[in-house]
This record gives C-alpha cells, structure tokens and sequence, in this order.
C-alpha cells in the first residue's frame, strides 16, 4: 500500500471519521486556515487514483467514502515506518519511545500487551 502525503493523510482523517462526506463538509472539518475548495477536491481526486477512496455521483456533485480502512492503512504504515527506521524491530521501537517519551511502566505494559494482541 502506497504512503500518504502529510495534505491525503489530513484529508483521510477527515473521511475515515465522517464515513462519507462532499468535499465542502471536509472543507469544513479542515482546521484554519481553511484550504481552497479546488484544493481539496484536487487531493481527494488523486487519493481516487491511489484506490483508497471511492465516490457516489449525485448530478454534477460527489459524496466521497474511504475505500481503504483506517486501521488497513495503520497496519501498513507502521509496518513500512518499522522497518525503515528500526530495521524491522518493534522492540527497537518500543526502546526508542521509551527513553524518548519518558513512559511509565503502566504505559509500556499496556503497549506490550497491545502488541502481544496483535500478533498472530
């Protein structure tokens, strides 16, 4: 799965937490300054191209929905972001937020058992 640019990651957000929306009502969740309307509707078209949103026609207007779940989209981001800067190591990355982030050992349990769950 491709990466998003920080302007289609915005954007998905935006989708992911309205399930369907036209491009004015993602204006409108957009926090100022708001973008242009050509703008928005550009990136929402290359997202489009990407395959992760897809839209229903209504006349001349369209209502966009994400294609691509968020969690999908998490699941592969954080597996490329592992691998290119902890050589593929979550414990690499676990260590590196610890002594950056300062967390506590309830937070780092809790992270724990969440990777555990993870796992297949």
């Amino acid at each position: 799965m491709r990466e998003l640019t920080r302007a289609e990651e915005e954007i998905m957000q935006v989708l992911w937490k309205l399930e369907k929306a036209f491009v004015k009502k993602i204006i409108e969740e957009l926090p100022e300054p708001k973008p242009a309307y050509n703008t928005v509707s550009t990136i929402v078209r290359i997202l489009e191209q990407k395959g992760f949103v897809g839209h229903e026609a209504f006349g001349k207007s369209h209502r966009y929905h994400p294609l691509v779940s968020k969690e999908s989209y998490t699941k592969s981001f954080m597996s490329g972001f592992v691998s290119k800067y902890f050589s593929g190591s979550y414990q690499q990355m676990v260590s590196f937020f610890t002594k950056e982030q300062n967390l506590s050992l309830a937070e780092l349990e809790q992270l724990l058992d969440e990777l555990k769950s993870s796992q297949p």
